[in-house]
């Protein structure tokens, strides 16, 4: 694994230019929606679907703005009418709440007020008769997940709060974020590894190394989850401290687990043991880096040489065809992955983390004309 020195001063030139990035991201985004209206494998609700819009959305809003071209826009709000902009069917369970995401993205363009009726009834609801159910994941026995008792939720529900709370102005809606998210914090999250645990059924196991057990993909939906609760944050909330010294600690500690192929493996302490490539957790971890760059939450100089070479190692998983390969089957812990593996939410992470990417090569270029 790589060790991060946080005291070089590596002057890291981006090798890819925009024109690039932008063709690769819409490569992989037509080939994923072509495959998604041929072949889906998920329910349009699902939480896997949710990732894939959720990084589209991102998509969507770039090519809008580069080519005036919204019909990424236009597949995601298809999603959105079939369904009538509702939720999943399970109140309380993050997964079921993930969608939502993607439909404050379309209300950010289309202003359209429907598009937040279910989101706003559902987060209404369950802060006014929030669950009594403890933190202790069993996925066997009926309303364990209507807590955020896994580390994956922290992707799919907090920035909903997050989002509803900036929409609204109701201080309700990121009190109870708060109160949820630190309890699931003290509960899941390691402070000498500053890595999360999937949920409580891995506190106390072992990978055959002997290391803590920390998932590849679930410190990625953490990392990602963060940055993008913080995207809907205002700058001088008094909310943003912790989520900021957080996101810090954590991105530093994950940028010192990249392996050297430029992957962060399905197990982050024992890559060994798994050592094909991993594509939906290094997309979500070069995503949450990226966008502390760009955000200025992380130094440029020493987080850039990581982000680009885990943009670099996701550029070489993707077939000619756009197909991104890969990516690990879902699960709630370290797999076997093997090239020919996709699935839609490794899609998602991936145009997340382009689009940030492009951001920053336009940054690099604006900087150097300024020179």
């Amino acid at each position: 694994m790589m060790q991060l020195s946080m005291s070089t001063s590596l002057k890291a030139q981006i090798p890819f230019t925009k024109q690039v990035t932008y063709n690769i991201m819409r490569l992989v985004a037509d080939w994923q929606i072509a495959d998604f209206n041929s072949n889906q494998h998920h329910e349009d609700l699902n939480w896997a679907n949710a990732a894939l819009y959720i990084g589209m959305a991102d998509w969507a809003e770039l090519s809008s703005v580069v080519d005036q071209y919204d019909v990424y826009y236009q597949w995601l709000d298809s999603i959105g009418r079939r369904n009538d902009y509702q939720l999943g069917r399970k109140i309380y369970h993050a997964d079921y709440m993930a969608v939502g995401q993607t439909y404050m993205a379309l209300y950010e363009k289309y202003k359209n007020p429907e598009m937040l009726w279910h989101i706003q009834a559902r987060l209404d609801w369950i802060i006014d008769h929030p669950s009594q159910y403890n933190m202790h994941l069993d996925e066997s026995i009926p309303h364990t997940c209507d807590r955020w008792s896994w580390c994956d939720a922290l992707f799919m529900a907090p920035p909903l709060f997050a989002h509803m709370y900036t929409l609204t102005g109701n201080n309700k809606y990121i009190h109870f974020m708060n109160q949820e998210w630190t309890t699931t914090y003290h509960l899941l999250y390691d402070n000498t590894e500053h890595l999360f645990y999937r949920d409580t059924r891995y506190l106390d196991k072992r990978e055959a190394n002997g290391q803590k057990i920390f998932w590849g993909r679930g410190a990625g939906w953490v990392a990602a989850g963060t940055a993008n609760l913080l995207r809907h944050l205002p700058a001088k909330d008094n909310n943003r401290k912790f989520y900021e010294k957080f996101f810090i600690e954590n991105c530093t500690r994950l940028a010192s687990l990249q392996c050297a192929d430029g992957y962060w493996h399905a197990s982050l302490l024992n890559p060994e043991s798994y050592p094909s490539p991993e594509t939906s957790a290094t997309g979500l971890i070069t995503y949450a880096l990226a966008y502390g760059i760009n955000s200025g939450l992380l130094e440029r100089n020493k987080f850039l040489p990581i982000v680009i070479k885990g943009w670099q190692s996701m550029l070489k998983a993707v077939e000619p065809n756009g197909k991104l390969g890969y990516v690990q089957p879902i699960g709630a812990d370290p797999r076997m992955v093997t090239r020919n593996m996709t699935e839609v939410y490794g899609v998602g992470a991936f145009l997340a983390a382009g689009c940030q990417i492009y951001k920053l090569i336009d940054f690099q270029q604006n900087s150097l004309k300024k020179k």
